[in-house]
């Protein structure tokens, strides 16, 4: 590609296609090449003027040069959904929209005055219209008071002003829907599929493919915990599916043979395979913006609050207008009561900092389902933290495999890999890494593999059962033993790594040792996380209590719960509920679905299990802690804008109000300013919220 530098400084670089002209899926491939450089932090592109600014590890210019200089349009391959999901065309048509209409707003005074009046008259007939419907309803709603205010203005021949009530209206509601989409665009995008490879059933084996490679017709085998990527019809097996993200259905829903399935939904328990029926990503993106565009979860509660509110005041409006006539006979005094009502600032201001807020936690790689979710998370008292994969880093790598009864270390990686390669979680996949790292390859040498949620994997090699997991369902509930040759050396194993057991007709065969580092930014997250608030912070793990301990006292939790399974993470979580506490739990594993459906907010960490990402309601991809705070202190500033905007619309036009009854502000003067207050607070609701040095 031909490109010229316009502007740059050591980390931060602006860019110019040499082309004609950028078209939107230029930009957007474009977008996503320059995304998924590791040593890209932040990117814009600008189609109108081919141009784009791109912030990096300034360390590495040489290569981001050299990427761009080989980058060609033709040869990069988004994801359907990541082009279905844009919205840099919508974008572009509600900036012409809004020049259009205030351009015309414009030239319109140059027109006669007649036909000034008869276009007025014409704009008017859908509002009143939408008035009409509420009173036939027996509804006295905004809608109403709109329609009242043109109308009187109307018969009043005072056609300025209702032509000014009626642009500055439609000007508020192209910016409201326009933000309305650009957040669900973004949240669409950040819920759609990230699915590489799955296993296609070819004949009586498995084999990982790329999704690339599935057609319409193969079958595709899918484990407990995995996200389904295709439509399609269960052919074999049976499961307990999360629908939640399609249908909204709370429940999983059992789907045995014949079965429709839906792509995106999740595997709670069982395992099936299906046939693939469709492999489009548009439909599952159409299904996710309707989903997100129905769904009460966008509503936080003082956002719904403040819309009720709304809606109550017009009858109170009416009757401010109707006390105004009586008592100085001067319909300007009342008009400029009419004029002034404090539903369109509240419908209008209220959505847009809820939704502007999860756009801009979209820019820090945190998807956020809803606004309640982050109303939570502001005034959260609770923190819960799984360890693994969350406190420690994502991803563990095996440190040692200790062999018992003469086996071959290699051998029992071997083994162990091939259970486990099924299931996606960070230990499982430490254990896979670690036999493609020693070039161990395998072929499915087992029959059907039976995962136990938060205990491990049972299945049978040849005539010997074989299984793996942790220490109490290897010993405990299995009842596995230990030859008496081999107990010193057991005693031996390094207590610092977590530790898979592996037993093959109930005798232990294989410890494999995994090191699962501390993130370097864990324990000061836990006091920044303190600090904005949180008045408990808790550590629950499944691992032993030696580890947990060391662990908790590194990070400075102020309290840590080991060797727990996953009810007793939610019945945590639930107790503290009900002592009145808002909890928020965060999680990756299969084992912390239930917690996180318990919590009041559930979040995910990207590199976790899919089930984890689909049930959370907010998921944070940047891979670090601290993007926890960050997003406590973007809750906290969403609800004290929320709270300032309350503040504001009752002041100013409770001022505006008095100025119009005593006189002083004529009914033109009173709409006007009370529109370009609503207008400026929609518009300050736009800003972002966190400070330059909090963003990525």
């Amino acid at each position: 590609m031909r490109f010229s530098i316009r502007h740059e400084m050591k980390g931060r670089i602006r860019l110019h296609m040499v082309q004609s002209r950028m078209s939107y899926r230029q930009a957007d491939t474009l977008l996503y090449f320059l995304e998924n450089l590791e040593y890209v932090r932040h990117v814009k592109v600008y189609e109108l003027t081919a141009d784009a600014t791109i912030r990096y590890d300034g360390e590495r210019r040489a290569e981001l040069i050299e990427a761009l200089r080989a980058f060609r349009y033709e040869k990069a391959e988004p994801p359907q959904e990541y082009l279905d999901s844009s919205m840099r065309q919508w974008n572009a048509e509600y900036r012409e929209k809004l020049i259009l209409k205030c351009v015309f707003r414009v030239l319109r005074r140059f027109l006669p005055m007649p036909v000034r009046r008869g276009y007025t008259l014409l704009r008017a007939i859908p509002y009143m219209g939408k008035g009409l419907c509420c009173i036939g309803r027996k509804k006295l709603e905004v809608p109403v008071l709109d329609a009242v205010a043109i109308g009187v203005s109307l018969g009043r021949r005072d056609f300025n002003t209702a032509g000014s009530v009626m642009f500055l209206l439609g000007i508020g509601e192209i910016l409201e829907e326009w933000t309305h989409k650009k957040s669900v665009g973004d949240l669409a995008r950040s819920l759609s599929l990230n699915v590489e490879e799955v296993w296609r059933k070819e004949g009586r084996a498995e084999a990982l493919v790329s999704v690339k490679e599935v057609k319409p017709g193969d079958e595709v085998v899918i484990y407990m915990g995995s996200v389904i990527p295709f439509d399609g019809v269960v052919t074999e097996g049976e499961a307990m599916i999360n629908q939640a993200s399609m249908t909204g259905e709370s429940q999983p829903v059992k789907k045995t043979r014949g079965g429709y399935v839906y792509a995106g939904t999740v595997v709670e328990e069982g395992e099936i395979v299906f046939q693939v029926k469709k492999i489009s990503g548009s439909t599952r993106m159409e299904k996710i913006v309707r989903m997100i565009e129905d769904s009460e979860k966008l509503k936080s509660a003082i956002e719904s609050k403040a819309e009720h509110l709304a809606d109550r005041l017009v009858p109170y409006t009416f009757l401010g207008t109707g006390i105004s006539w009586l008592l100085t006979r001067d319909v300007n005094r009342a008009l400029s009561v009419l004029m002034v009502d404090f539903s369109c600032a509240l419908k209008l201001a209220m959505p847009i900092a809820v939704l502007s807020a999860i756009r801009e936690a979209n820019r820090h790689k945190t998807t956020v389902k809803g606004g309640k979710f982050l109303e939570s998370m502001a005034t959260a008292a609770t923190l819960v933290l799984d360890k693994t994969g969350t406190l420690t880093k994502a991803r563990p790598v095996v440190h040692s495999v200790i062999a018992f009864g003469g086996r071959e270390e290699e051998e029992m990686l071997r083994v162990a890999a091939c259970l486990e390669e099924h299931f996606p979680h960070s230990m499982a996949k430490a254990v896979v890494q670690a036999a493609k790292n020693r070039k161990l390859e395998h072929e499915e040498m087992h029959s059907k593999v039976e995962y136990i949620m938060a205990h491990g994997i049972v299945s049978h090699i040849g005539e010997s059962r074989v299984v793996i997991g942790s220490h109490h369902f290897v010993f405990e509930d299995e009842g596995c033993q230990i030859s008496p040759q081999d107990r010193e050396v057991f005693q031996r194993i390094p207590v610092e790594y977590s530790h898979l057991y592996l037993a093959i007709d109930r005798e232990l065969a294989a410890v494999i040792c995994i090191e699962d580092p501390l993130r370097e930014e864990a324990a000061e997250a836990i006091r920044a996380l303190r600090q904005e608030g949180f008045q408990r912070i808790v550590m629950m793990t499944g691992d032993s209590d030696r580890t947990a301990k060391a662990i908790a006292e590194r990070v400075g939790v102020d309290a840590y719960f080991s060797e727990v399974l996953p009810e007793d993470k939610a019945s945590f979580i639930r107790k503290e509920r009900e002592e009145g506490r808002v909890v928020v739990m965060v999680g990756d594993g299969i084992n912390d679905a239930p917690a996180l459906s318990e919590a009041d907010v559930g979040i995910a960490i990207k590199d976790g299990a899919e089930i984890a990402r689909e049930i959370a309601d907010i998921t944070i991809g940047a891979g670090n802690l601290m993007e926890l705070v960050n997003l406590r202190k973007l809750s906290v500033a969403m609800m004290r804008r929320i709270h300032k905007n309350y503040h504001t619309i009752l002041g100013v036009n409770g001022t505006l109000i008095l100025l119009g009854v005593s006189g002083i502000l004529p009914p033109t003067a009173s709409a006007f300013l009370h529109n370009s207050t609503t207008l400026a607070l929609g518009m300050g609701g736009m800003r972002d919220y966190l400070p330059e040095e909090h963003r990525t």
